[in-house]
């Protein structure tokens, strides 16, 4: 139904910033809520932050919270990720996701379109 691409990653120092984007295809856009996950190498794939489908409502895992800004402009089509205060641990592929609901979770099983992913490495 809808297909997601990422940009916005690259190599930051410890304690710089990057902005995600999420572009998405499809007029139903503005139907689906959106969610970060992101997966470093030999871990399991880990819920970042996720955002409704008006973008009233928020919710991010403990350790991104207060450093992290999940957005939506459904005029563009658009999710964004700010990301300030990075850290070494940050580092990982970040992919957006979308689900066919009102508010997203924290489980990737509830997400039915992926993007291919955009790497962020923070070096200390």
């Amino acid at each position: 139904q809808v297909q997601l691409v990422e940009s916005g990653g690259g190599l930051v120092q410890a304690g710089g910033s990057l902005r995600l984007s999420c572009a998405a295809s499809g007029r139903t856009f503005s139907r689906y809520a959106i969610a970060w996950f992101r997966q470093a190498p030999g871990k399991e794939r880990q819920f970042v932050a996720t955002i409704n489908l008006s973008g009233s409502n928020t919710y991010y895992r403990d350790s991104v919270k207060g450093r992290f800004t999940i957005s939506r402009d459904n005029a563009k089509n658009t999710v964004y990720l700010q990301m300030n205060s990075l850290k070494p641990e940050d580092t990982a592929v970040y992919y957006c996701a979308a689900a066919p609901s009102y508010s997203g979770s924290s489980y990737a099983s509830e997400y039915d379109y992926w993007g291919q992913g955009t790497q962020v490495t923070v070096s200390s």
